[in-house]
């Protein structure tokens, strides 16, 4: 289904990197110890959603057939003759996609936390091989003849049958997909060759690799997976220690998946680029904004300004952290792995504690509380979908291995989903985790009234729901704030959570736009892919110090391999900016709530519930903002991060931290 984003994948949000610190150290209960942590965790109960017992269970197959015969009836009843009865076609067309997404994501879901099972692994496959034949045979017609009907026609069907305005937005993405699309005998054979020939088999074996790693710290203690050593870096007091676990994490992604990454990438970035040149688009990035339904010059007006004036505020930001980590923990050298580190000024000696050698956990029902609490406080409605998430047991929480890394939350279909994975191990980490990828369960709960085929919002809304949701529960733990201490930490975690958001996402697509680009030369390599992720490293966090440049960081000591175990670049490519572009836009509409709270709820549910029905620009027109504008960017990165900025450079000058202001 060309032009269509495919709403259960690009639902899945993961978060390897831990780009969204979150900041709760003011109000967090006593240390509890991590077996507390990870015993019992919840897990999410998909068989009573979905209604099959396992993976293997026969009724999946029955549906298959059910699915395949509905699927070949739909074609010889109305293909050539849309336009007869077009509204109950697309309706009919619905019914069927919805049954095959039930039986597609109940096997991602399934598999995402059985990354070992071989047995379900090779279910899937054969699974998505049938569904893949039924979507060529059957179904692939369907959009390229309706993409094909005038657009003057479709108005007069809509005229003579009113219900199939319902479905606008479907029949506009559609039709804007015309220009790319081929014929029938090819697009049929491409569907059909996709799951053995086609990059989802690399990009599978990779996700497969990765989730099966383990990376020995050298402390004695047992080796541990990917989710655990990015969370122990990420909330390290101890600058060896985070220096150790970067070392594990690139030299463990050296030696065992860079090679296989730099196949996958090479292949999606071959797929991409001959899919451009035959589909006739016109830049690297016109496909995915095709699907965002987002202009090219918004998203190139977007990137300009991350890295302009993005960059300037990423520097004078870790220039400051740089300055506070070496009075509080002593830090000799600014590394990478730095970059996340954690600043607790409550504990530090000028407010009369020790510093703790770790970092307090906290455990999950006290996490699903200052969730709760934080979006309480903004939108009841959100609050209660929120725990109904939780007490329905659409969560699968705890960070086990052969589980698929990061965090997601997938929408599924209307009626089933929505459903969250997350790595919870404890960290304030994934505090604002659960925050994000339940504001995007949210956004699809509240968007299910718009079917199947028009729920999922564009990516360039995606991201404004699930970033909405850390920031209602920022403002709310900076409200809780008592000393300018902990102000400063909390907006300093703030900070750190916006850049990763921001420009380090900027950073990810100039690696991409490196890559892509390089890709018409011949294979890529993982020795090439090194060098374009230390070029995008350097254009956006400037050249080392080490090495006479103007970077706030000493080195970039064991950040080579960084790139392989992104996940984003194998799955959906040039997808990275849209984080930036959501920040942004929450930051605006944060802002455009504090000047007008008087009916902003109101109006953020409305945008949420329109789901994929309405473009960026129409979505934010009410709350007064228009990213189409030219200087729109880079009044919110002013607003937004640099605001933030400014207020932790005051406190942080006001405290004696020389340098900083």
């Amino acid at each position: 289904m060309k032009g269509i984003v495919n709403t259960f994948f690009t639902a899945f949000l993961i978060q390897f990197d831990p780009s969204f610190a979150s900041a709760a150290a003011s109000t967090c209960p006593p240390p509890i110890t991590t077996s507390t942590i990870m015993s019992d965790l919840p897990r999410w109960d998909l068989s009573s959603r979905f209604g099959f017992a396992s993976p293997f269970d026969d009724k999946i197959d029955t549906l298959l057939e059910t699915i395949k015969t509905d699927a070949k009836k739909f074609r010889e009843t109305y293909e050539n003759k849309l336009e007869e009865n077009l509204y109950k076609a697309i309706q009919e067309y619905e019914a069927i996609s919805v049954q095959k997404a039930t039986i597609g994501s109940y096997l991602h879901l399934s598999y995402d936390t059985q990354l070992n099972d071989d047995k379900l692994k090779k279910r899937q496959g054969a699974i998505s091989q049938i569904q893949s034949s039924i979507v060529g045979d059957y179904l692939e017609w369907f959009t390229l003849d309706l993409a094909s009907i005038p657009t003057d026609t479709i108005s007069d069907l809509k005229t003579k049958t009113p219900e199939l305005s319902k479905y606008t937005a479907f029949l506009e993405e559609v039709q804007r997909s015309k220009p790319h699309d081929l014929s029938k005998e090819v697009e049929r054979a491409l569907t059909v060759r996709s799951p053995y020939t086609g990059t989802r088999p690399l990009v599978s074996f990779l996700d497969k690799e990765l989730s099966m790693m383990k990376f020995d710290l050298k402390d004695g203690t047992d080796e541990v997976n990917m989710e655990v050593l990015l969370g122990k870096m990420s909330s390290s007091k101890d600058a060896t220690t985070r220096a150790t676990c970067m070392k594990a994490l690139n030299d463990g992604l050296g030696n065992t998946v860079s090679r296989v990454g730099a196949l996958s990438l090479s292949a999606v970035a071959g797929s991409w680029l001959i899919e451009n040149k035959e589909r006739s688009y016109k830049g690297l990035r016109t496909r995915r904004n095709l699907d965002n339904n987002c202009p090219d010059e918004v998203v190139d007006s977007l990137l300009e300004a991350v890295r302009s004036d993005g960059v300037t505020y990423c520097k004078r930001y870790y220039a400051m952290k740089k300055i506070i980590l070496k009075e509080t923990q002593g830090l000799d050298t600014f590394r990478w792995s730095d970059r996340n580190a954690p600043i607790d000024l409550s504990t530090n000696k000028d407010a009369g504690e020790e510093k703790k050698e770790e970092e307090d956990k906290i455990s999950w029902p006290e996490a699903v509380s200052m969730v709760e609490r934080g979006y309480r406080k903004f939108s009841p409605q959100m609050a209660d979908l929120f725990m109904g998430m939780v007490n329905e047991k659409r969560i699968d929480v705890p960070a086990v291995d052969h589980k698929k890394g990061g965090a997601y939350c997938a929408g599924v279909v209307p009626g089933i989903g929505p459903f969250q994975l997350l790595n919870f191990d404890g960290s304030k980490n994934d505090v604002s985790t659960l925050a994000h990828e339940s504001g995007h369960g949210c956004h699809d709960i509240l968007a299910y009234k718009q079917g199947y085929l028009q729920y999922h919002p564009p990516l360039t809304l995606a991201e404004t729901a699930s970033i909405f949701g850390e920031m209602i529960v920022f403002r709310d733990l900076l409200a809780l704030t008592k000393s300018p201490q902990e102000r400063l930490t909390l907006l300093m975690s703030k900070i750190d959570d916006v850049i990763n958001s921001v420009v380090r996402q900027c950073s990810f697509d100039r690696f991409e736009e490196l890559a892509h680009s390089a890709r018409d030369k011949g294979e890529l390599s993982s020795e090439e892919l090194d060098a374009f992720w230390a070029q995008a490293m350097v254009e956006y966090y400037g050249k080392a110090g080490n090495e006479g440049g103007d970077s706030p960081f000493d080195t970039y000591e064991d950040t080579t391999h960084l790139w392989s175990y992104v996940p984003h670049f194998h799955h959906v490519p040039f997808y990275v900016y849209s984080y930036a572009f959501a920040d942004l836009v929450v930051g605006s509409l944060y802002n455009s709530f504090q000047k007008n709270p008087d009916g902003f709820e109101d109006r953020l549910i409305d945008l949420l519930s329109a789901g994929g029905t309405r473009d960026f620009a129409t979505a934010l027109a009410p709350f007064g903002l228009d990213p189409t504008s030219p200087s729109f960017w880079k009044e919110a990165l002013e607003a937004h991060l640099g605001a933030l900025l400014q207020e932790a450079e005051t406190i942080a000058n006001d405290l004696g931290y020389s340098g900083t202001k």
